[in-house]
Protein backbone atom coordinates (compact mmCIF):
# COMPACT_ATOMS: atom_id res chain seq x y z
CA UNK A 1 0.00 0.00 0.00
CA UNK A 2 1.37 3.55 -1.24
CA UNK A 3 2.63 6.03 1.34
CA UNK A 4 0.52 9.10 2.36
CA UNK A 5 2.19 12.02 0.81
CA UNK A 6 3.42 14.27 4.00
CA UNK A 7 2.88 17.38 2.16
CA UNK A 8 -0.47 16.41 1.63
CA UNK A 9 -1.14 15.29 5.07
CA UNK A 10 -1.98 18.87 7.39
CA UNK A 11 -3.91 20.06 4.37
CA UNK A 12 -6.13 16.40 4.85
CA UNK A 13 -6.09 17.29 8.42
CA UNK A 14 -6.90 20.91 8.62
CA UNK A 15 -9.74 20.96 5.91
CA UNK A 16 -13.26 21.30 6.67
CA UNK A 17 -16.04 18.81 5.70
CA UNK A 18 -18.14 20.21 2.73
CA UNK A 19 -21.87 21.39 3.73
CA UNK A 20 -24.52 18.75 2.30
CA UNK A 21 -26.83 20.46 -0.60
CA UNK A 22 -30.52 21.25 0.62
CA UNK A 23 -32.82 19.11 -0.56
CA UNK A 24 -35.52 20.67 -3.55
CA UNK A 25 -38.90 21.02 -3.18
CA UNK A 26 -40.85 20.14 -6.36
CA UNK A 27 -44.43 21.12 -5.01
CA UNK A 28 -43.17 24.68 -6.02
CA UNK A 29 -42.46 24.30 -9.36
CA UNK A 30 -45.74 22.36 -9.85
CA UNK A 31 -47.33 25.06 -7.78
CA UNK A 32 -46.32 27.62 -10.25
CA UNK A 33 -46.62 25.82 -13.47
CA UNK A 34 -50.41 25.55 -11.73
CA UNK A 35 -50.69 28.75 -10.75
CA UNK A 36 -49.47 30.60 -13.88
CA UNK A 37 -52.33 29.18 -16.60
CA UNK A 38 -54.65 29.75 -13.74
CA UNK A 39 -54.30 33.33 -13.52
CA UNK A 40 -53.87 34.07 -17.09
CA UNK A 41 -57.16 32.39 -17.48
CA UNK A 42 -58.73 34.21 -14.63
CA UNK A 43 -57.69 37.26 -16.18
CA UNK A 44 -58.88 35.89 -19.51
CA UNK A 45 -62.51 35.30 -17.99
CA UNK A 46 -62.83 38.53 -16.35
CA UNK A 47 -61.87 40.40 -19.46
CA UNK A 48 -64.55 38.91 -21.03
CA UNK A 49 -67.05 39.72 -18.42
CA UNK A 50 -66.19 43.48 -18.73
CA UNK A 51 -67.01 43.39 -22.59
CA UNK A 52 -69.87 41.66 -22.08
CA UNK A 53 -73.20 43.75 -22.76
CA UNK A 54 -71.36 46.96 -24.51
CA UNK A 55 -69.73 47.17 -27.97
CA UNK A 56 -66.90 49.44 -29.35
CA UNK A 57 -65.41 50.96 -32.25
CA UNK A 58 -62.82 53.54 -33.14
CA UNK A 59 -64.24 54.20 -36.53
CA UNK A 60 -66.24 56.83 -35.49
CA UNK A 61 -65.80 60.62 -36.71
CA UNK A 62 -67.75 63.79 -35.38
CA UNK A 63 -70.33 65.07 -38.15
CA UNK A 64 -71.60 68.17 -38.46
CA UNK A 65 -74.54 69.35 -40.11
CA UNK A 66 -73.04 71.94 -43.55
CA UNK A 67 -74.95 74.44 -45.11
CA UNK A 68 -73.23 75.61 -49.16
CA UNK A 69 -74.09 79.26 -48.63
CA UNK A 70 -74.60 80.88 -52.61
CA UNK A 71 -75.94 84.01 -54.19
CA UNK A 72 -79.11 84.29 -55.81
CA UNK A 73 -78.09 86.84 -58.16
CA UNK A 74 -74.63 87.37 -60.14
CA UNK A 75 -72.41 90.24 -60.01
CA UNK A 76 -68.93 91.72 -58.28
CA UNK A 77 -68.44 91.61 -54.35
CA UNK A 78 -68.90 94.62 -52.92
CA UNK A 79 -68.45 94.28 -49.29
CA UNK A 80 -67.22 91.13 -47.22
CA UNK A 81 -68.38 91.44 -43.37
CA UNK A 82 -67.23 87.81 -42.41
CA UNK A 83 -63.86 85.77 -42.25
CA UNK A 84 -63.02 81.55 -42.37
CA UNK A 85 -63.97 80.70 -38.38
CA UNK A 86 -66.65 83.36 -37.51
CA UNK A 87 -69.63 82.54 -35.82
CA UNK A 88 -72.75 84.25 -37.24
CA UNK A 89 -76.69 84.19 -36.34
CA UNK A 90 -79.13 83.61 -38.37
CA UNK A 91 -79.78 86.53 -40.84
CA UNK A 92 -76.27 88.18 -40.32
CA UNK A 93 -75.45 90.03 -43.31
CA UNK A 94 -72.06 88.08 -44.78
CA UNK A 95 -71.37 89.57 -47.67
CA UNK A 96 -73.16 92.14 -50.66
CA UNK A 97 -72.93 92.02 -54.50
CA UNK A 98 -72.92 95.65 -56.63
CA UNK A 99 -76.28 96.48 -56.21
CA UNK A 100 -76.12 99.43 -58.75
CA UNK A 101 -77.26 97.35 -61.95
CA UNK A 102 -79.97 96.24 -60.35
CA UNK A 103 -81.35 99.87 -58.78
CA UNK A 104 -80.78 100.98 -62.84
CA UNK A 105 -83.41 97.99 -63.34
CA UNK A 106 -85.57 99.33 -61.04
CA UNK A 107 -85.14 102.89 -62.74
CA UNK A 108 -86.30 101.43 -66.06
CA UNK A 109 -89.02 99.09 -64.70
CA UNK A 110 -89.94 102.62 -63.73
CA UNK A 111 -90.24 104.67 -66.35
CA UNK A 112 -91.77 101.67 -68.45
CA UNK A 113 -94.39 101.83 -65.74
CA UNK A 114 -95.14 105.51 -66.42
CA UNK A 115 -94.98 104.86 -70.47
CA UNK A 116 -97.80 102.56 -69.74
CA UNK A 117 -99.91 104.76 -67.70
CA UNK A 118 -99.35 107.58 -70.50
CA UNK A 119 -100.95 105.09 -72.88
CA UNK A 120 -104.37 104.36 -71.02
CA UNK A 121 -104.74 108.02 -70.48
CA UNK A 122 -104.19 108.64 -73.82
CA UNK A 123 -106.12 105.24 -74.83
CA UNK A 124 -108.81 106.68 -72.64
CA UNK A 125 -109.14 110.19 -74.09
CA UNK A 126 -108.87 108.98 -77.54
CA UNK A 127 -111.80 109.47 -80.20
CA UNK A 128 -111.37 106.06 -81.01
CA UNK A 129 -113.04 105.13 -77.75
CA UNK A 130 -115.38 108.03 -77.39
CA UNK A 131 -117.52 106.80 -80.20
CA UNK A 132 -116.83 111.06 -81.99
CA UNK A 133 -115.36 108.94 -85.22
CA UNK A 134 -118.50 106.74 -84.92
CA UNK A 135 -120.90 109.36 -84.38
CA UNK A 136 -119.83 111.68 -87.42
CA UNK A 137 -119.45 108.56 -90.04
CA UNK A 138 -122.79 107.84 -89.04
CA UNK A 139 -123.95 111.38 -89.82
CA UNK A 140 -121.89 111.17 -92.97
CA UNK A 141 -123.90 107.94 -93.75
CA UNK A 142 -127.40 109.85 -93.41
CA UNK A 143 -126.05 112.77 -95.49
CA UNK A 144 -125.09 110.06 -98.20
CA UNK A 145 -128.35 108.25 -97.78
CA UNK A 146 -129.98 111.05 -98.17
CA UNK A 147 -128.18 112.77 -101.47
CA UNK A 148 -128.43 109.13 -103.04
CA UNK A 149 -132.78 108.95 -102.59
CA UNK A 150 -132.69 113.04 -104.11
CA UNK A 151 -130.66 111.60 -107.14
CA UNK A 152 -132.49 108.74 -107.82
CA UNK A 153 -135.87 110.48 -107.50
CA UNK A 154 -134.23 112.62 -110.17
CA UNK A 155 -132.98 110.21 -112.22
CA UNK A 156 -136.52 108.25 -112.26
CA UNK A 157 -137.98 111.48 -113.89
CA UNK A 158 -134.67 112.07 -115.93
CA UNK A 159 -132.80 115.13 -114.38
CA UNK A 160 -130.13 113.65 -113.15
CA UNK A 161 -127.22 111.85 -115.36
CA UNK A 162 -125.77 108.00 -114.13
CA UNK A 163 -123.12 109.48 -113.02
CA UNK A 164 -124.63 111.54 -110.82
CA UNK A 165 -126.53 108.28 -109.73
CA UNK A 166 -123.38 106.04 -109.06
CA UNK A 167 -121.30 108.88 -107.34
CA UNK A 168 -124.09 109.14 -104.68
CA UNK A 169 -124.24 105.20 -104.54
CA UNK A 170 -120.47 105.20 -104.37
CA UNK A 171 -120.69 107.79 -101.77
CA UNK A 172 -123.16 105.63 -99.42
CA UNK A 173 -120.71 102.87 -99.34
CA UNK A 174 -117.62 105.02 -98.63
CA UNK A 175 -119.89 106.47 -95.61
CA UNK A 176 -121.03 103.20 -94.40
CA UNK A 177 -117.04 101.85 -94.18
CA UNK A 178 -115.80 104.88 -92.44
CA UNK A 179 -118.41 103.49 -90.13
CA UNK A 180 -117.45 99.77 -90.12
CA UNK A 181 -113.90 101.37 -89.45
CA UNK A 182 -114.76 103.20 -86.57
CA UNK A 183 -116.34 100.87 -84.74
CA UNK A 184 -113.45 98.51 -85.17
CA UNK A 185 -111.05 100.92 -83.61
CA UNK A 186 -113.23 101.60 -81.13
CA UNK A 187 -113.16 97.60 -80.30
CA UNK A 188 -109.51 97.35 -80.78
CA UNK A 189 -109.03 100.44 -78.24
CA UNK A 190 -111.03 98.64 -75.65
CA UNK A 191 -108.85 95.39 -75.94
CA UNK A 192 -105.91 97.94 -75.39
CA UNK A 193 -107.46 98.87 -71.89
CA UNK A 194 -109.01 95.42 -70.96
CA UNK A 195 -107.88 94.23 -68.04
CA UNK A 196 -107.18 89.77 -68.15
CA UNK A 197 -108.26 87.68 -66.08
CA UNK A 198 -104.82 87.14 -64.62
CA UNK A 199 -104.54 90.69 -63.32
CA UNK A 200 -108.56 91.86 -63.16
CA UNK A 201 -108.51 95.67 -63.26
CA UNK A 202 -105.32 96.57 -63.95
CA UNK A 203 -104.28 97.42 -67.91
CA UNK A 204 -101.99 94.49 -68.56
CA UNK A 205 -99.06 97.04 -70.13
CA UNK A 206 -99.22 98.33 -66.30
CA UNK A 207 -98.92 95.04 -64.49
CA UNK A 208 -95.97 94.19 -66.75
CA UNK A 209 -94.14 96.80 -66.12
CA UNK A 210 -94.85 96.57 -62.21
CA UNK A 211 -93.76 92.84 -62.74
CA UNK A 212 -90.82 94.17 -63.87
CA UNK A 213 -90.03 96.54 -61.26
CA UNK A 214 -90.94 93.89 -58.28
CA UNK A 215 -88.34 91.47 -60.22
CA UNK A 216 -85.57 94.29 -59.85
CA UNK A 217 -86.57 95.13 -56.58
CA UNK A 218 -86.41 91.16 -55.42
CA UNK A 219 -82.51 90.88 -57.22
CA UNK A 220 -81.52 94.50 -55.27
CA UNK A 221 -82.30 92.69 -52.21
CA UNK A 222 -80.17 89.91 -53.15
CA UNK A 223 -77.42 91.51 -53.20
CA UNK A 224 -77.46 91.09 -49.87
CA UNK A 225 -76.47 87.40 -48.97
CA UNK A 226 -77.18 86.66 -45.16
CA UNK A 227 -76.72 83.58 -43.19
CA UNK A 228 -79.49 81.22 -43.36
CA UNK A 229 -78.79 80.03 -39.45
CA UNK A 230 -76.20 80.41 -36.64
CA UNK A 231 -73.47 78.44 -37.09
CA UNK A 232 -69.59 78.95 -38.01
CA UNK A 233 -68.14 80.11 -41.44
CA UNK A 234 -65.57 77.73 -43.14
CA UNK A 235 -64.61 77.75 -46.96
CA UNK A 236 -64.41 81.27 -46.84
CA UNK A 237 -61.52 82.25 -49.28
CA UNK A 238 -63.83 82.92 -52.44
CA UNK A 239 -64.61 86.09 -50.73
CA UNK A 240 -62.68 88.46 -51.83
CA UNK A 241 -64.14 92.04 -53.10
CA UNK A 242 -64.21 92.23 -56.42
CA UNK A 243 -64.89 88.46 -56.95
CA UNK A 244 -66.96 87.61 -59.57
CA UNK A 245 -70.40 85.70 -58.10
CA UNK A 246 -72.42 83.35 -60.24
CA UNK A 247 -75.67 82.37 -59.70
CA UNK A 248 -76.24 79.75 -57.06
CA UNK A 249 -72.47 78.69 -57.22
CA UNK A 250 -71.34 78.33 -53.76
CA UNK A 251 -69.14 80.75 -51.88
CA UNK A 252 -68.31 79.66 -48.50
CA UNK A 253 -69.63 76.74 -45.94
CA UNK A 254 -71.89 77.40 -43.04
CA UNK A 255 -71.41 74.83 -40.04
CA UNK A 256 -74.54 74.84 -38.47
CA UNK A 257 -74.67 75.19 -34.22
CA UNK A 258 -75.52 72.19 -32.30
CA UNK A 259 -76.00 70.23 -35.13
CA UNK A 260 -73.03 68.07 -34.13
CA UNK A 261 -73.46 64.30 -33.73
CA UNK A 262 -71.11 60.93 -34.10
CA UNK A 263 -71.18 58.95 -37.00
CA UNK A 264 -70.00 55.78 -35.71
CA UNK A 265 -69.07 52.74 -37.79
CA UNK A 266 -70.08 49.42 -36.42
CA UNK A 267 -69.34 45.83 -37.57
CA UNK A 268 -72.20 43.79 -38.39
CA UNK A 269 -71.46 41.56 -35.76
CA UNK A 270 -71.82 44.11 -33.37
CA UNK A 271 -75.61 44.53 -34.50
CA UNK A 272 -77.30 41.91 -32.80
CA UNK A 273 -78.17 43.27 -29.20
CA UNK A 274 -78.11 46.90 -30.92
CA UNK A 275 -81.35 49.29 -30.95
CA UNK A 276 -81.97 52.85 -30.79
CA UNK A 277 -82.41 54.64 -27.82
CA UNK A 278 -79.04 52.71 -25.60
CA UNK A 279 -76.51 54.56 -23.88
CA UNK A 280 -73.35 55.40 -25.66
CA UNK A 281 -69.55 56.95 -24.58
CA UNK A 282 -67.89 59.08 -26.27
CA UNK A 283 -64.05 59.47 -25.90
CA UNK A 284 -61.92 61.79 -28.60
CA UNK A 285 -58.15 61.38 -30.12
CA UNK A 286 -57.69 64.86 -29.69
CA UNK A 287 -58.92 65.27 -25.92
CA UNK A 288 -57.72 62.27 -24.55
CA UNK A 289 -59.76 63.38 -20.91
CA UNK A 290 -62.76 64.36 -22.22
CA UNK A 291 -65.82 61.46 -22.19
CA UNK A 292 -68.64 62.19 -23.18
CA UNK A 293 -72.34 60.38 -22.63
CA UNK A 294 -74.74 59.92 -26.02
CA UNK A 295 -77.78 58.12 -27.22
CA UNK A 296 -77.86 55.50 -30.01
CA UNK A 297 -80.40 57.98 -32.37
CA UNK A 298 -80.45 55.70 -35.09
CA UNK A 299 -78.94 52.57 -37.25
CA UNK A 300 -78.11 52.88 -40.79
CA UNK A 301 -80.57 51.63 -43.50
CA UNK A 302 -77.82 50.14 -45.67
CA UNK A 303 -74.04 49.14 -45.03
CA UNK A 304 -71.20 51.60 -46.04
CA UNK A 305 -70.28 49.54 -49.11
CA UNK A 306 -73.91 49.60 -50.14
CA UNK A 307 -74.02 53.29 -50.37
CA UNK A 308 -70.58 53.86 -52.09
CA UNK A 309 -70.37 55.17 -55.56
CA UNK A 310 -69.07 52.19 -56.74
CA UNK A 311 -70.79 49.32 -54.77
CA UNK A 312 -68.97 46.16 -54.67
CA UNK A 313 -69.91 43.37 -57.31
CA UNK A 314 -69.95 39.99 -55.82
CA UNK A 315 -70.97 37.52 -59.24
CA UNK A 316 -67.73 36.60 -59.46
CA UNK A 317 -65.87 33.85 -58.21
CA UNK A 318 -63.33 36.04 -56.60
CA UNK A 319 -65.81 36.89 -54.12
CA UNK A 320 -63.99 37.02 -50.55
CA UNK A 321 -66.72 37.53 -47.13
CA UNK A 322 -65.47 41.10 -45.91
CA UNK A 323 -67.38 41.80 -42.44
CA UNK A 324 -69.11 44.85 -43.44
CA UNK A 325 -69.57 47.87 -41.34
CA UNK A 326 -72.71 49.90 -40.62
CA UNK A 327 -73.18 53.61 -39.71
CA UNK A 328 -74.86 54.44 -36.82
CA UNK A 329 -75.47 57.60 -35.26
CA UNK A 330 -74.42 58.79 -31.90
CA UNK A 331 -76.89 61.80 -30.45
CA UNK A 332 -74.34 63.74 -27.71
CA UNK A 333 -76.10 64.49 -24.81
CA UNK A 334 -75.45 67.82 -22.89
CA UNK A 335 -72.91 70.43 -23.92
CA UNK A 336 -69.17 69.66 -24.75
CA UNK A 337 -66.78 71.39 -22.51
CA UNK A 338 -64.55 71.76 -25.46
CA UNK A 339 -65.33 73.13 -29.32
CA UNK A 340 -65.59 69.83 -31.28
CA UNK A 341 -64.55 69.85 -34.91
CA UNK A 342 -66.00 68.45 -38.06
CA UNK A 343 -64.36 65.09 -38.88
CA UNK A 344 -62.01 64.61 -35.69
CA UNK A 345 -61.87 60.77 -34.79
CA UNK A 346 -63.47 59.27 -31.48
CA UNK A 347 -64.17 55.70 -29.78
CA UNK A 348 -67.83 55.02 -29.22
CA UNK A 349 -69.10 52.71 -26.75
CA UNK A 350 -72.51 51.38 -26.52
CA UNK A 351 -73.74 49.33 -23.89
CA UNK A 352 -76.58 46.78 -25.47
CA UNK A 353 -77.75 45.27 -22.05
CA UNK A 354 -81.27 45.51 -21.06
CA UNK A 355 -80.89 48.31 -18.64
CA UNK A 356 -78.73 50.93 -21.18
CA UNK A 357 -82.40 52.21 -22.16
CA UNK A 358 -82.88 53.83 -18.76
Amino acid sequence: MAEADPARAPEAAGATPVAQAKPRRPWLRWGLMLIVPLALMLGAWFYWQSQQGKVSTDNAYIKQDMVSVSAEVGGPIAEVLVKDGDDVQAGQLLFRIDPEPFRLQIAEANAAIAGAQANVIALSNSPDLTGTDIAAARSDVGFAEARFERVKALRDRGFSTKADFEAAEQAVIQARERVRQAEDRQREASARLASGAAVPGKNPQVAAAEASRATAQLSLRRTEVRSPAAGRIAQADRLQVGQQVVPNLPVLTLVRSNSTYIEANFKETDLADMAVGQRAEIRFDAYPDLVLKGRVASIGAGTGAEFSVLPAQNATGNWVKVTQRVPVRIAIEGQSPRRLIAGLSTEVTVFTEASARR
